[in-house]
């Protein structure tokens, strides 16, 4: 049962990160890939109808961890609190510059709300990724399971790398979207940011193997002891390539896909060496949070698994409709120069 719940853990912060990626990726660039205040209101029109729904997953995934795995939730938002405290007031941030952009018509105000939403936008994918760096790295777990890390302690040099590399994956995947669903000098500019930011993708997922090794050698001991895992990196590997072959063909909703398949098999990766860790201990410390000593208890997670199914059911029916309403017609075709 713990299994279960952990994969549907992992599921839901994937479908976060593809979902609110795009939008996260679109905003960090945005004062870069809109140039004039048309393409400024093209583009925060592209995300606007869905990007506030996108979130829901991130407090879904927030609500299963606390009711699968309070113990690990306790420590985690405790321990990374100052962390937690950024990621509220980025997405604060990024909801009034999108939201309050149209309320006063005036070139400085739009210039504000526009520089605070690229820049929490950025900040927050960033702040992510340092605490799935931190995740993996492991926290220095007590006996009464909880931690404080210091800020200085949390920007070590292994969680900013996978800060730098969120950065670039969820930027890459806003241009891969404003690809698709952009329009004229906004689309061929998102395209060509597309094919150059494949390059450090691709360096930086090859980067990061040895440094995540070095800091959880168990992670490798997990694939080489589970071969059937290596499903997930592989998936990763050939959704980074196919990410490459559809830009050079120009098949553009084929390279989102793709996009959203390589954040998919990275993070499912970093699941499946974890796994049984859920708030792992850093190296040495004996005081970890696994599956089974972080769970609720067998009667809970047992009826929840009966309510969980109609919850889903309901929010995909719900993201079904949004999509189908505002993203059904194709956008304007755009000609790569």
């Amino acid at each position: 049962m713990e299994t279960l719940w952990y994969a549907v853990l992992a599921g839901m912060i994937t479908m976060y990160v593809i979902l609110d990626g795009f939008d996260l990726g679109v905003g960090a660039l945005h004062r870069v890939l809109a140039r004039t205040d048309a393409e400024r209101q093209e583009a925060a029109g592209a995300i606007g109808p869905v990007w506030n729904g996108n979130e829901v997953w991130l407090i879904a995934g927030g609500g299963v961890l606390f009711l699968a795995f309070p113990r690990a939730y306790a420590a985690a938002f405790s321990g990374l609190y100052l962390g937690l405290i950024l990621v509220l007031w980025l997405l604060i941030g990024r909801g009034l510059g999108l939201e309050l952009r149209h309320q006063v018509d005036d070139p400085m105000w739009r210039a504000a709300c526009d520089t605070v939403f690229w820049l929490a936008s950025a900040g927050l994918v960033f702040v992510l990724g340092v605490a799935l760096g931190n995740v993996v790295r492991g926290v220095p777990l007590g006996r009464d399971g909880y931690f404080h890390l210091p800020l200085f302690d949390i920007l070590n040099g292994y969680a900013v790398l996978v800060g730098v590399l969120s950065t670039v994956l969820l930027v890459a995947h806003g241009t891969a979207f404003l690809a698709v669903r952009g329009t004229g000098a906004l689309a061929i500019r998102a395209r060509r940011w597309a094919r150059r930011l494949w390059w450090p993708e691709a360096a930086l997922v090859a980067v990061l193997a040895w440094p995540t090794h070095a800091v959880r050698p168990s992670m490798l001991s997990n694939f080489t002891d589970h071969p059937w895992r290596l499903v997930f990196p592989v998936l990763a590997v050939g959704a980074l390539v196919a990410v490459a072959v559809a830009q050079r063909t120009g098949a553009w909703g084929r390279a989102f896909v793709a996009s959203s398949l390589l954040l998919a098999g990275l993070l499912s990766t970093a699941a499946a060496g974890l796994y049984p860790d859920i708030l792992p201990a850093r190296e040495g410390r004996p005081y970890g949070l696994t599956i089974h000593n972080a769970a609720s208890s067998d009667h809970a997670l047992t009826v929840a698994l009966y309510w969980w199914p109609v919850g889903i059911a309901l929010a995909a029916a719900y993201f079904v409709f949004t999509y189908r309403l505002f993203f059904g017609r194709s956008p304007g075709a755009a000609t790569d120069a």
